[in-house]
């Protein structure tokens, strides 16, 4: 029983986990590309 709610918590929390990083993913992507091709303009 325990084991059972240890799981489902275990999911909830990878799934909050996943929600919260993908805008700083999405972010990130964002400001690398435009880092690089920034770059290479200059270049």
């Amino acid at each position: 029983m325990l084991r059972a709610i240890a799981d489902v918590l275990r999911q909830i929390g990878g799934a909050i986990a996943t929600v919260v990083t993908l805008p700083f993913r999405a972010l990130a992507r964002l400001f690398g590309g435009a880092s690089r091709s920034g770059r290479a303009r200059g270049a």
